[in-house]
Formats: C-alpha cells, structure tokens, sequence
C-alpha cells in the first residue's frame, strides 16, 4: 500500500500583532504558592512590550508578617515597561501567616496597559487564595 505523503500545513503562526506589525502585549497578574510562600508575578506573557503598566487591587494585601502593604508598591503604579515574556515575581508572606493574619483571600487583579501603537488594554483577574490553604507541601531543603 503506498504511503500517503504529509499535507502541508496552510496554518502560520496565529501571534495577534498590532498596526506597526509587532507582537501585542498581555500582561496578567498570578498569585503564586510555592513550598508554602505567597508571591505576586506580573507577567508579559506577549509576544510585544507593554507600556504603562497599572495594577489595582479591590483588597490591601499585606505581607511580611503585616508590615508591608504589597498592594501598594510602586511597582503596581509605575511599571513603564514590561518585556516580552517578562516576568516580575514579588514576594508576599509564608502562606501560614498569611491565613493566620486573615488576609483576604478572594481577590481581583485590575491590569491596564498600552502596546508600542498606543493602544490601551484592560482586564480584571479574579483570584481565590482560599484553595491553597490546606495544600500540604515541604519546606525547602537547605
């Protein structure tokens, strides 16, 4: 029986790109539980860069023990450039303390940015740290 050769694919790779035919951003924001440690990571997960990056919070999310308001950073406010495929991890607090503390655990992420056309994007990112509360986990190794 005579082998079927392979079709060729038509399909190109599908990467929306913006007016000046560059990569468009996308910025999301993740809580990250890792060994029992929250972090935040503001993500370009794009393929352009993204300008202007603001994030808000519909909570006060404190860390260090309570001693820091992380909601607030400058980061969250002034980030002018984020990458492609850049990422900014912050750290919050043990997640022990952070339940302990009752911290707010179901909250939304509001990002807005703009692309190197001067388009604008926003989205709202809903997030539920209450699913990480009885994970059990082991420490790091030293």
């Amino acid at each position: 029986m005579p082998r079927r050769k392979p079709e060729a694919s038509t399909q190109r790779n599908s990467s929306p790109r913006n007016e000046s035919g560059r990569g468009q951003p996308e910025v999301i924001v993740e809580f990250l539980f890792e060994r029992g440690l929250f972090h935040i990571s503001v993500h370009n997960i794009g393929d352009g860069p993204a300008l202007g990056v603001r994030v808000s919070f519909n909570k006060k999310i404190l860390g260090l023990d309570g001693a820091k308001e992380i909601s607030a950073l400058p980061l969250f406010q002034n980030l002018e450039f984020l990458g492609p495929k850049r990422e900014i991890v912050i750290f919050i607090d043990a997640s022990s303390s952070y339940f302990n503390r009752k911290q707010p655990t179901r909250i939304l992420a509001r990002v807005s940015y703009r692309d190197s056309d001067n388009q604008k994007y926003e989205c709202t990112i809903s997030h539920n740290l209450e699913i990480y509360r009885d994970l059990p986990y082991l420490p790091k190794a030293d």
